[in-house]
């Protein structure tokens, strides 16, 4: 078989192994990284001996490795918002600066005791497995419903930290081959590369997201031209950055990835799915060519002490490189518990890892296996243990919420996941056509595809932790029927069902679920119109940023103060309109006093008000 034959069946085998992870992760919930992993080291010159990574030749390798690294990390960084940053942001910052910290420092001491290394390759080490990438912290985010603040935290975390590791472990490299007495070297070339990445990557992406606002991409292939352009704005971005100072190219497609992510750029929906597919692509090749190249010699050779060094930067590093990072937060204790206990590693320190110790091993073959041995262990063990059992440490911690259920993405539907999603709500969709759920999972929602009238369906939705189900559909029967599902077979506490027709209200009222007929909401709107004007069009603006907010008192500290008092308390833009207690409503004075369980009805101004107060009264 000629060369070019063997090289194409080796990429076919490696794409198939790819998607074949892919699709085992998706049906197990479980990052496909570690499939991915697996299948690499299966197929290579330690295994089966079918894909030899030498073929693609070190430097192509390597081109191969960056360009795809740049790309999986401008897709990350496209998400990563403004307002998801601000879900999170004093968190995020303390993860990606004293928990970055603790576990560079803590890692480098690690590894310099453990296995007798010099300081330089101790840091370097601990330089690379400061990463925690969103390649394995989206999939697990993706099943384990968490509070949106929570999964904020992480994402931005891994996000920024891939930056930060690539760039300080090409610093610290450059240390440790050029054999410099003073380590100012390593401080240099980090923020070096920083400026330069973020220069370039403000420069290409501005510029991009510029030119598609103004540019007529043509009325038929607009979509496709503008996720061209994107992924083209990547590749440059990577380019011009690597070319300027070595890996600098990778803080350049980050920083580019976030300028547009945040440029409300035209077809962002369309471009948002070409790039995951794409990185989906590149990410299952880089792994399984990178894993192929794992020997298993080097994870051998480091014995005990490599398990003690996972062990270390898992159990101990990792709980307490978060624990000081959230002091002072909005994480509540087991909140932080369970960030503590997620810190899987991703593609950055695979990749970088694999390309220094082909660079080291001529030379320095012990810190090769060192470096190599201890970072592909951690990355096992944190994507198996940790993202295996993710869902687990969640439901043993009990910090995943109650969430509201809506069934039907209609417009309807979407119309009350964004209200709710607005208060803070964790809200999950319900709808059986393939088009709806990919278009309202564009629009940011969280949505399950399938029949709501299989309880499998609503049990894979999350309908045990339902604290609220809407049956909100147009077709009556299905709603009748989700509403029967939610009271009998899940114990929901509140039932709301849509009624299109007016003659079907008395079957769902037999259920006991509250039912909304579509002739007398209409009927009420009207009237609220003509009666409260002012409150009508405050309630129908969809441009408002407050609203009105029902929520059950359960903080210690806000229990038998009077009214006065507890306002004191809440958020400025807030104020009580109503208590209900044992079923009986009233508006209170300042000195009525407040019991536990009391319903309160406030009204907010903003939307960060109404959540801080429903934070407040519920004691979080």
């Amino acid at each position: 078989m000629s060369e070019a034959a063997s090289l194409i069946g080796a990429v076919a085998l490696v794409v198939s192994l790819g998607v074949t992870a892919q699709l085992v992760g998706d049906w197990l919930k479980i990052p496909s990284v570690a499939f991915l992993l697996v299948a690499g080291v299966l197929v290579g010159p330690q295994a089966l001996g079918l894909v030899d990574p030498a073929m693609f030749g070190q430097t192509g390798l390597q081109a191969i490795v960056g360009l795809s690294v740049g790309i999986i990390v401008f897709e990350g960084a496209y998400h990563l918002t403004v307002e998801r940053v601000r879900e999170a942001s004093r968190e995020a910052l303390g993860l990606v600066t004293v928990g970055a910290f603790v576990s560079l420092v803590g890692t480098a001491v690690a590894v310099r005791v453990v296995f007798g290394t010099g300081w330089p390759v101790a840091v370097l080490v601990g330089s690379l497995l400061i990463a925690t990438g969103p390649t394995v912290i989206t999939p697990i985010m993706q099943v384990v419903p968490v509070r949106e603040r929570v999964a904020a935290a992480l994402e931005t975390e891994g996000i920024i930290n891939d930056v930060i590791a690539a760039i300080l472990a090409v610093a610290t490299f450059e240390f440790v081959v050029a054999s410099r007495s003073s380590p100012l070297v390593v401080v240099e070339a980090f923020v070096a590369r920083l400026l330069v990445g973020i220069a370039v990557g403000v420069l290409v992406g501005g510029g991009v997201a510029a030119l598609l606002k103004r540019l007529n991409l043509s009325t038929g292939n607009a979509p496709q031209n503008a996720r061209v352009v994107v992924l083209t704005a990547a590749i440059i971005a990577y380019a011009v950055g690597g070319g300027l100072l070595s890996e600098a190219g990778i803080a350049a497609a980050a920083v580019a990835g976030i300028v547009m992510g945040n440029a409300d750029i035209p077809h962002e929906e369309d471009v948002a799915d070409f790039k995951g597919g794409i990185t989906l692509f590149v990410l299952s090749f880089v792994f399984v060519v990178l894993a192929a190249q794992l020997s298993l010699d080097d994870l051998r050779a480091l014995g005990i002490g490599g398990l003690v060094v996972v062990i270390v930067v898992v159990a101990l590093l990792r709980p307490l490189g978060v624990f000081l990072s959230t002091l002072g937060g909005r994480l509540t204790l087991r909140e932080r518990a369970f960030v503590g206990a997620m810190g899987p590693r991703g593609i950055v320190p695979a990749s970088v890892a694999t390309l220094f110790a082909i660079e080291l091993r001529p030379d320095d073959p012990a810190a090769a296996t060192v470096l190599v041995g201890t970072v592909f262990l951690v990355i096992f063990a944190t994507v198996m243990f940790q993202g295996g059992l993710a869902r687990h440490f969640a439901q043993a911690l009990d910090i995943l919420p109650m969430q509201t259920l809506i069934v039907g993405a209609g417009r309807v539907g979407r119309e009350l996941a964004t209200r709710y999603e607005s208060r803070g709500e964790e809200v999950v969709l319900i709808d059986r056509d393939p088009d709806t759920v990919e278009r309202v999972r564009a629009d940011g929602h969280r949505v399950v595809s399938g029949d709501a009238t299989d309880a499998a369906v609503l049990d894979r939705a999350g309908a045990e932790r339902a604290g609220v189900v809407v049956a909100a559909t147009a077709d009556d029967d299905v709603n009748l029927l989700v509403a029967q599902l939610a009271t009998t077979r899940f114990g929901v506490d509140t039932v709301v069902a849509r009624a299109n027709q007016p003659d079907n209200v008395a079957a769902f009222e037999d259920l006991d679920v509250e039912t909304i007929s579509a002739g007398f909401a209409v009927a009420d709107a009207i009237d609220d119109a003509v009666e409260r004007p002012a409150l009508a069009q405050w309630l129908a603006d969809s441009a408002r940023t407050g609203d009105v907010l029902e929520v059950e008192l359960s903080n210690d500290s806000l229990i038998d103060r009077t009214v006065g008092s507890a306002v004191e308390e809440l958020p400025d833009g807030c104020l009580v309109a109503m208590v209900s207690r044992d079923g009986d409503e009233r508006v209170p004075d300042s000195d009525f006093r407040l019991d536990d369980g009391d319903h309160l009805t406030l009204v907010c101004e903003t939307n960060e008000a109404m959540r801080d107060a429903r934070a407040l009264c519920r004691g979080e």
